[in-house]
């Protein structure tokens, strides 16, 4: 019995010592990765803020090619950026698409989806209701105009999204390297 508690205590320390050690190491061995991107700044703002990181996908128009192209950035350093097919100055872009990256879009879309479901769940709600106090279909006069003023605002922001990000004076790109020596 006590040859069992003993290899259990020996066990319990092991392993201690393991979590301790990969506690310690997993910190250091993170802050020696360099950290490479593509930052697009719109102003001072730091939430208006897009990054590229190496290995994803960035589609662009530059001063060469008159139309957008979708190119994977593989590296970059100071003063190139290298796509799969291009090699690129940061000064050569001219816009960049931001559809599917910018948070701001994802705003949009969250207000858009909960006004449609707002004045369409109004609807039935009414529906359904007047259905089962009077045995027919009628919807009220005032929530027949939220339920429309609600589905009218989401229809309406069915357009609306930011599309590129164009370089101008308050529009810049940036190439970043973070080095932890």
């Amino acid at each position: 019995m006590e040859k069992v508690q003993s290899k259990l205590i020996l066990f319990r320390t092991v392993v201690l010592k393991i979590l301790l050690i990969g506690l310690v190491a997993i910190p250091i061995q993170a802050q020696e990765q360099n950290k490479k991107f593509l930052l697009l700044k719109r102003g001072a703002n730091q939430k208006t803020q897009i990054r590229f990181y190496p290995g994803e996908n960035i589609t662009y128009k530059s001063k060469k090619i008159g139309y957008f192209v979708t190119d994977k950035i593989v590296d970059l350093d100071m003063e190139y950026l290298y796509l799969s097919d291009d090699i690129l100055k940061p000064s050569d872009i001219i816009s960049i698409d931001v559809r599917g990256i910018d948070s701001r879009n994802r705003l949009v879309n969250v207000l858009k989806f909960a006004s449609l479901g707002a004045g369409s769940m109004l609807l039935a709600a009414e529906g359904v209701n007047s259905i089962y106090q009077r045995g027919q279909l009628k919807i009220s006069n005032g929530v027949a105009k939220t339920s429309s003023i609600l589905l009218g605002m989401g229809l309406g922001l069915l357009p609306v999204r930011y599309k590129t990000f164009t370089l101008s004076d308050k529009n810049k790109v940036q190439l970043v390297l973070l080095e932890i020596e």
